[in-house]
């Protein structure tokens, strides 16, 4: 699919996901076959059996590093690459996946599989960022095919992408959504998340649970005072809040330490915040 050497050459990986940002390209539909006249994507298992291993000119790289074979394979594709973009909140923060991170990793293994030695996975999830140089980001679960639609236009006419650095209720505001918080009374991270995916869960009465991460200088701290001594939010429910798509970005990991709780579907190590005893 896409050819023509004069074009900047693109491939999309993954590694530890469920490929809904891969996706989200795919979705993109009547925009997709004009960026094939911009781009020639050579690696996309989602869209073409067809198998390159770079040069890639944009390299965009979904999932977390989860498994032994990801670490060299990575440092691999950064070398094959000139511009490395992260998609979605496993590449960008670790994922869901790595609410193992406040776990026991073999009491995983031997609870899901009659075989956990045949098993290999990291005791961690991590982002693509803590193992190579990452150029850009775009976060999210899935990703907003906006925001991925911009980069790539900025890619093609050498200028700085225009992404939004706001918070999740500014995009209510702008909605007219109903506040979650102020009439239902429903904890919401709206004020503390990055925007981008257009306020969606609050426009449906439901609170902002946090999937595009954490922005920049996000008052984490003073959203959780105010959760804990005013709506009388318990320490372990507030830790389970944060405990999310990117419980693993900080400043939501401190939270999900500092308030203990176990995450949803996470054993916690004997002598732990909600673990056995």
């Amino acid at each position: 699919m896409c050819a023509s050497a004069a074009r900047p050459r693109v491939g999309v990986v993954k590694f530890a996901s469920c490929d809904g940002c891969q996706l989200q390209l795919l979705d993109l539909e009547d925009e997709l076959l004009a960026l094939c006249e911009q781009f020639d994507i050579i690696e996309f298992a989602e869209a073409t059996s067809a198998r390159s291993e770079g040069p890639f000119d944009v390299l965009f790289v979904e999932g977390s590093i989860s498994a032994p074979e990801h670490l060299p394979r990575i440092k691999e594709l950064r070398e094959q690459a000139k511009f490395l973009v992260t998609i979605g909140a496993c590449a960008t923060s670790g994922g869901i996946q790595a609410l193992r991170n406040w776990g026991d990793h073999e009491a995983f293994r031997t609870a899901v599989y009659a075989h956990p030695e045949f098993v290999a996975s990291l005791a961690t999830s991590t982002p693509i960022a803590e193992h190579v140089k990452v150029d850009a980001e775009l976060r999210g679960c899935p990703i907003d095919p906006r925001q991925l639609t911009e980069l790539l236009t900025a890619f093609t006419t050498g200028r700085r992408p225009q992404l939004r650095d706001e918070a999740v209720c500014m995009e209510c505001k702008r909605a007219g959504n109903t506040c979650v918080m102020v009439t239902r009374h429903t904890p919401c991270l709206g004020q503390v998340t990055q925007a981008g995916c257009g306020a969606i869960c609050p426009r449906y009465g439901r609170g902002c649970y946090g999937c595009f991460g954490p922005r920049e200088q996000a008052n984490v701290k003073g959203l959780a005072d105010f959760l804990q001594t005013k709506a009388r939010m318990a320490p372990a429910d507030l830790g389970r809040l944060f405990a999310g798509f990117c419980a693993n970005a900080e400043p939501f990991r401190s939270a999900v330490t500092q308030f203990g709780g176990t995450p949803p579907g996470v054993m916690a190590p004997v002598g732990t915040p909600g673990g056995a005893r």
